[in-house]
């Protein structure tokens, strides 16, 4: 098993839900069955126009043929494991590149970089984590911590390395807090159905990060299977009293008691307010789980 690099574009001609699951060409096959069961990051190519970098991790559960396309697979991703990072992780930090295993010799860039499937090596794995989930409590404080002004010590083992990140990329709490700093940052902390931008007292945010498809029922940490949402809107889309259409229209259960008090809190255009990247906007797959298992007709 090994770390891992997919390479992901929005709109490629490759039929990639990061979230649930990664295609990619039979010329990678070999590579990427070395990351089943390791964990990958997501990078933008750096030719994209204000490419995102490295903009998540998940685990690889399995490799299957692709079920569509032949001399295609697809790495299946396990359910649970896919987090955003936020921020996400530029190509170059302090005029260095992130992922050093794609310099030569020469300190340059190498052709390695262009593939879209490639290992990654324990100490970048953790460079790049750390600056795409930065927590207090993400690595260990002490004389051999991984992590020291943005840059990862060389000389410890992978082992030594794993062990921190791992234990903290499945463990709830440090996956709730990174949830929902990408969620508030993608909504820049508004209100999807009301349109409130509230901040209380000790400026922390009035609305919450939602889920649309619930994680107790195979949803992912996804900024695409998120919603900001204020406390009430929340209680409600998690009861199925509102939802949304697949045109991110905001649907009134015909269950509600108070249809008018409800109606009267939904921001003026009737639609979800969501984020203008395509890339973090809610993905149709999650809503329509959400119309079909919540919402109350």
């Amino acid at each position: 098993m090994t770390f891992g690099v997919f390479m992901h574009k929005d709109g490629s001609i490759y039929d990639d839900i990061p979230e649930v699951h990664y295609q990619f060409p039979k010329s990678y096959l070999s590579r990427a069955q070395q990351m089943v069961g390791d964990w990958i990051v997501y990078r933008e190519p750096v030719k994209i126009s204000k490419s995102k970098g490295f903009f998540a991790v998940a685990k690889v559960e399995e490799i299957i043929p692709d079920p569509t396309e032949p001399d295609r697979y697809r790495a299946i991703i396990e359910r649970g494991s896919y987090l955003p990072f936020e921020p996400t992780v530029p190509h170059i930090v302090n005029g260095e590149q992130v992922e050093r295993g794609v310099l030569n010799e020469e300190g340059k860039v190498s052709g390695r970089a262009q593939a879209a499937v490639r290992p990654l090596s324990p100490s970048d794995f953790a460079r790049i984590i750390s600056l795409g989930l930065p927590d207090e409590d993400f690595l260990p404080r002490s004389d051999d911590e991984v992590v020291e002004d943005n840059r990862v010590r060389e000389h410890q083992t992978p082992f030594e390395i794993k062990r921190p990140i791992v234990q903290s990329l499945v463990s709830k709490p440090f996956r709730d807090r990174a949830f929902r700093r990408a969620v508030m940052h993608a909504y820049d902390g508004r209100c999807a159905v009301t349109g409130w931008k509230l901040v209380n007292g000790g400026g922390r945010l009035e609305a919450q990060a939602a889920h649309i498809r619930p994680v107790e029922h195979g949803g992912p940490d996804s900024v695409r299977n998120g919603l900001a949402l204020s406390g009430t809107a929340h209680w409600m889309f998690d009861r199925g009293l509102i939802g949304l259409s697949d045109e991110l229209d905001i649907m009134v259960s015909r269950q509600v008691n108070d249809p008018a008090s409800v109606e009267g809190n939904i921001n003026r255009t009737v639609k979800a307010l969501v984020p203008a990247r395509e890339s973090d906007k809610p993905h149709h797959q999650f809503i329509a789980w959400h119309r079909e298992h919540c919402f109350k007709h």
